[in-house]
């Protein structure tokens, strides 16, 4: 399948708040499944959680949205967000540990 990658967009968000130990990365996976988005989700040494988010702007607009208001028993401070140029690597939307290598893989 060939996608047309000019039609796509990529942004790398940091996630600033309560958003480790309230299941972020697992409702993070579940609304980018639901939008319909791709990338990935870590937590960072810091307690912060990065996400990557891939597809049409309408919908990683979404996905922005949802993360500004955050899982249930969150609560987000800032979100850092960084546009980059679409690759069309991630083809669904996984909770990492390095930003690439699946859990499942682990």
């Amino acid at each position: 399948m060939v996608v047309n990658m000019t039609s796509k967009i990529r942004r790398r968000v940091i996630v600033k708040g309560k958003v480790q130990g309230v299941a972020f990365r697992a409702y993070s996976r579940s609304a980018a499944r639901e939008i319909g988005v791709f990338g990935w989700v870590r937590n960072l040494p810091d307690g912060s959680v990065e996400t990557v988010v891939e597809g049409d702007p309408e919908r990683v607009d979404s996905m922005l949205a949802w993360l500004k208001k955050g899982a249930p028993h969150s609560r987000v401070d800032d979100l850092v967000i960084v546009e980059e140029k679409p690759t069309g690597e991630c083809v669904d939307f996984e909770i990492t540990f390095d930003g690439w290598e699946s859990w499942r893989a682990r």
